[in-house]
């Protein structure tokens, strides 16, 4: 029994001996190694950008008043269409003190004038009917006593202008009539009745009483980063994409690149402008958030492949050309000169051609 069981210890310690020559043989050997080929083939490449911007329209006017005051009567509301002409809001004047007792004060010294003026007509009246005065006299009281009634009608005028804001000449075209200053879309009324306005003058802005803008002429308003904007010029074409309409993809033209950067944001970006081709614009409001897409480069019928195949050292590109495949495939290193990317493919300008064959991916 002792024999049998060192018979077998032996045999044991045998096999775990070989078991072990046997792993780190295997372990030593050098695995082969398998590739995923790539072809090559003639394509074209387009290296794009995507620009964040709003769409606004060309001319976005504010209506403000030509007089102050305070609002009495609004007649529009956002997102009414008007005609330029159109009366927007009323005005109701506070007259100034300091105007309203110079005004009255013109039309007290009218009164007067106007009194002497019709005394002497009166009276060169009676003397050239027996005629102790000339013609001439007679005439020239008459002329005076003319100019003394308009003056008259002129500082009364002047007066109800100042008080009330209206002309009894032009009451139509009163300075207390805001009107639309061209057609198109009420897009925002600040003020409410009973708002206080101030006309526009050398030391404010005024009131804007209503902006208004024509929804027909629209534009794409963005930024471009400073290391793209070299790349686009004037005329060249955009597709936007707008996201609260995604069926919707429009055409436009570059019109306007900034000539300076804007660094407030952190980035260096220029500001650019590109003028919308609608057949309609009905559904688009202003200030809506868009994306425009713009070819920088393009490469059209040039060999392209994977950049995922190009080796990268320093300067210099490589692949790997497959030679044989017989009983596996051997590649050779082969310098390729690059040209452009879209970061998927790469234009390959020399080194080999669109039948050439490349190694990929190491296959698990």
């Amino acid at each position: 029994m002792k024999k049998f069981f060192k018979i077998f210890l032996w045999c044991l310690l045998g096999l775990v001996f070989l078991g072990t020559l046997f792993f780190l043989w295997n372990n030593s050997r050098t695995p082969e190694t398998f590739y995923d080929t790539v072809k090559a083939e003639n394509g074209s490449i387009e290296r794009t950008t995507v620009l964040t911007g709003k769409i606004e329209p060309r001319d976005e006017i504010a209506i403000k008043p030509q007089i102050s005051g305070i609002i009495s009567e609004i007649m529009v509301e956002a997102g009414d269409n008007v005609n330029e002409g159109d009366v927007i809001a009323r005005i109701k004047v506070i007259p100034d003190a300091q105007q309203l007792s110079s005004a009255q004060n013109r039309v007290t010294v009218a009164e007067i004038d106007l009194k002497d003026a019709q005394a002497k007509y009166e009276r060169d009246k009676e003397l050239y009917g027996k005629k102790v005065v000339s013609r001439e006299e007679f005439e020239t009281s008459e002329k005076t006593y003319n100019r003394a009634i308009e003056e008259l009608e002129s500082a009364r005028d002047a007066f109800n202008i100042v008080r009330e804001g209206v002309s009894k000449y032009n009451a139509k075209e009163s300075n207390t009539l805001v009107r639309a200053t061209i057609t198109g879309l009420v897009l925002d009324v600040p003020v409410k009745v009973g708002s206080s306005v101030i006309q526009a003058n050398t030391m404010n802005d005024g009131t804007t009483v209503a902006t208004i803008a024509d929804m027909n002429k629209l534009i794409f308003k963005g930024k471009v980063d400073e290391t793209e904007v070299g790349l686009l010029r004037v005329g060249m074409p955009m597709d936007i994409s707008i996201g609260a309409m995604p069926d919707l993809h429009p055409l436009a033209t570059i019109e306007y690149i900034s000539p300076k950067g804007d660094d407030s944001g952190g980035a260096n970006t220029f500001e650019i402008k590109a003028a919308l081709v609608l057949d309609s614009a009905e559904g688009l409001r202003a200030g809506y958030s868009a994306n425009a897409n713009v070819v920088l480069e393009r490469a059209q019928n040039v060999v392209t492949v994977p950049e995922s195949v190009i080796s990268f050292e320093g300067d210099s590109t490589f692949v790997y050309l497959r030679t044989d495949s017989i009983p596996q495939a051997v590649f050779e290193r082969r310098a390729v000169t690059t040209g452009l990317s879209d970061g998927i493919k790469i234009e390959v300008k020399n080194g080999i051609d669109s039948t050439a064959v490349l190694r990929g991916a190491q296959k698990k």
